[in-house]
């Protein structure tokens, strides 16, 4: 019989909460959105910077939760702690504690989700696997998705993520990763840390929570791979293991070939060769996956599973998924990169741009605000001139005040159009596309440029 993911009992146990209810009920699945709820579901009424969900226990309740956790209110099924947040981190550890899986922890400046999406697909290819789901990587995101994880999970793949210093060191001591990734350094949220080496520094506070004997996963290339190596030092972490393309990495990468939908590579390591094939284009796809391929070994899952999975590992919504639009005969091309953006995952995605043709059209981008860079904005916006103009684009617009500084560095000749908001532009971009062109589009997320995403798919596919 399988076990439930919690009993009323164990989350007493766990949260020192109190309550009428029967202490054997079955608690199955956790959630913070009274909207959302799984089977057996237990809602915790956290609050966030819009919305307080105790304002949403009753709606959570009549929508079918079993119980709520509360830190004040009154009435039937609730469980009452000192702080509803905390009750989640107190359910985090206490599976955590009981998980006998091999758990890794993702971070990084750029890549850190879809490269926890390679290392879901690998390990789900050898055993039961549990993996943060969307971007549920912050103060809430992560304890939401570990304490989620069932007792029989093989693997856990958790990711961090951060927008100032000390933030991930709680979150890795929560999740105790077996294996710490990093992806790589790259300016996000720079007006945070003032420099790439406070970034590392902040990135490498995932060590802080690495088990005992553990192992640091890290990109080997980029300028600060030197200072992730003296945190992991400091740290006490004395197995560590690189990748990238770098000489001397210890998963080198080699041979990299890319087309308009895939991309091939040869990955060396200890004196093998595996010939890599990804069903998505781009070099930094290749890293995502050779990390992925890195931590399998670690993990003891054969190269040729962890090859197999990853032949079939797509790209995901906002982080480069590809959609053709319309008749197939002359389809329109969408390129949805409107997650995030800093000036390495811009500059990667305008490369792998570049090798797409569009299918009886234009090639056009839609390029918004790259947030949170600080005093360097500018110059690091305008520095994305060499990348727009290899990418083929014949059509650029650009979204919001930041993009200011890369419409004047590239002329009014070459700028189709430049507005301040997402919904500004969806009129003019909606007005100019038609079938057979080929459309990228990348912001940060707070651009809100998945709006222009969705007007487009229902525009195309409707017409």
């Amino acid at each position: 019989m399988t076990q439930p993911l919690y009993t009323i009992a164990d989350i007493l146990a766990a949260t020192g909460g109190s309550s009428d209810l029967a202490p054997d009920i079955s608690i199955n699945s956790i959630s913070i959105d009274s909207r959302e709820l799984g089977p057996d579901a237990l809602f915790v009424a956290i609050k966030g910077d819009r919305f307080d969900g105790h304002d949403f226990v009753d709606k959570a309740l009549e929508n079918g939760a079993v119980a709520a956790l509360v830190n004040r209110g009154e009435g039937e099924r609730r469980i009452v702690v000192a702080d509803a947040l905390e009750g989640l981190r107190d359910l985090a550890r206490a599976a955590r504690a009981r998980s006998r899986a091999m758990v890794v922890g993702v971070t990084g400046s750029v890549g850190k989700t879809t490269t926890k999406e390679a290392i879901r697909v690998v390990f789900e290819a050898a055993g039961d696997t549990h993996a943060s789901i969307k971007s549920f990587n912050n103060h809430w995101g992560v304890p939401l998705m570990l304490a989620r994880f069932p007792r029989a999970a093989q693997f856990g793949v958790f990711e961090m993520g951060m927008s100032g210093p000390d933030e991930i060191r709680p979150l890795a001591r929560l999740v105790r990763p077996h294996i710490a990734v990093i992806t790589t350094i790259a300016p996000a949220h720079l007006e945070a840390f003032g420099s790439l080496d406070g970034i590392a520094r902040a990135k490498a506070e995932i060590f802080a929570g690495l088990e005992a004997g553990g192992t640091a996963v890290l990109n080997a290339d980029h300028p600060q791979l030197g200072a992730l190596l003296d945190e992991a030092n400091a740290a006490g972490v004395t197995n560590i293991v690189t990748y990238g393309e770098a000489r001397g990495a210890d998963w080198q990468i080699v041979d990299i070939q890319t087309a308009a939908d895939r991309c091939f590579a040869t990955i060396e390591h200890d004196g093998e060769r595996h010939a890599l094939v990804l069903n998505v284009p781009g070099r930094h796809m290749i890293a995502n996956a050779t990390a992925a391929l890195a931590v399998a070994h670690l993990a003891g899952i054969e190269p040729a599973v962890a090859l197999r999975a990853l032949a079939g590992f797509g790209a995901q919504p906002g982080r480069g998924q590809r959609t053709l639009l319309g008749p197939s005969e002359k389809p329109l091309l969408l390129i949805d990169e409107s997650y995030n953006a800093n000036t390495a995952s811009m500059t990667a995605a305008l490369d792998v741009f570049a090798a797409q043709a569009a299918p009886a059209g234009r090639k056009v981008v839609i390029l918004g605000d790259m947030l949170e860079l600080g005093p360097q904005s500018g110059s690091l916006h305008a520095s994305l001139v060499p990348a727009v103009t290899a990418s083929g684009a014949e059509r650029v617009y650009l979204v919001g005040r930041e993009m200011a500084a890369l419409a004047g560095a590239l002329g009014p000749t070459r700028v189709a159009g430049h507005t301040q908001t997402a919904a500004e532009m969806a009129d003019i971009v909606l007005d100019d596309l038609a079938y057979g062109d080929a459309v990228m589009i990348k912001g940060s997320n707070g651009v809100g440029l998945a709006e222009i995403v969705d007007k487009i798919r229902k525009r195309f596919e409707d017409s």
